[in-house]
């Protein structure tokens, strides 16, 4: 399993397309702080803190289209035969992909936090604020937001496993949010809380304290169903690229 992590790593430092992509998370922070600091957000109010970093989950889509591609990229460019010809165990191969790209994932949350942090400092210090380094709701929606890109990653794993046309799943993991959890979400209600998108906010904004809106799941059970669906769609990827020919 080991060689097969490392190869998927190899993989990735010899593409510059995902990394592109992810590179786009700290600009998205970086973006989302300076719009709450300029619309007008109270920066004497320690729950400020906490919005200006739950832009860091709002990266978890970046996350979610690296996954797709360390799969469906593969199909897309015919590199999926030697992969699976060099390791016959194509499950093995999906839970390397899986274990990659979470981690991936995380580390450029990370990356995406640190870069937040300086930006709020910065601002904060601009607009005569204090900062509070030690806020415990700021750094709890920062973990929050770099779970929630961790999970998102893996789930994109499973999504090109299942869809492996890169322009469809890319396209339909999006309509996905856009449509049927930002759409027909507010026809079901609470319910729409369960679904993966509302689960994220959840957990990397902290509900009603967050830039996101109120009676989102508590942290603890938006953890518990972020980690079912990339479970689900963990299985799945792996069951599916077990029995289904490679063309």
């Amino acid at each position: 399993m080991l060689t097969l992590i490392r190869a998927e790593v190899l993989k990735l430092r010899t593409v510059r397309g995902p990394w592109l992509l992810l590179a786009a998370g700290p600009l998205l922070v970086i973006a989302g702080i300076s719009g709450l600091v300029v619309s007008g957000g109270d920066l004497h109010d320690p729950a400020t803190q906490a919005k200006a970093l739950a832009h860091v989950g709002l990266t978890s889509v970046f996350a979610l289209a690296f996954g797709i591609l360390a799969v469906a990229g593969e199909y897309r460019h015919k590199t999926i035969t030697d992969t699976f010809l060099s390791t016959p165990a194509r499950g093995r191969v999906i839970v390397a992909k899986l274990a990659v790209s979470a981690v991936a994932g995380a580390l450029t949350a990370v990356l995406s936090t640190l870069v937040g942090l300086g930006v709020a400092a910065a601002w904060w210090s601009d607009k005569g604020a204090s900062f509070g380094w030690g806020q415990s709701a700021m750094w709890s929606t920062a973990g929050g937001g770099i779970a929630w890109n961790a999970a998102f990653a893996a789930m994109g794993v499973g999504v090109g496993a299942l869809i492996r046309n890169l322009a469809g799943a890319i396209a339909a993991a999006l309509a996905w949010i856009a449509l049927v959890e930002g759409i027909v979400g507010q026809l079901i209600g609470n319910l729409a809380r369960w679904l993966p998108f509302y689960a994220g906010q959840a957990l990397g904004a902290g509900g009603s304290t967050s830039v996101f809106p109120e009676h989102l799941l508590p942290r603890w059970g938006a953890a518990a169903v972020l980690a079912v669906y990339t479970a689900v769609f963990a299985a799945a990827a792996v069951a599916v690229t077990a029995r289904r020919d490679v063309a």
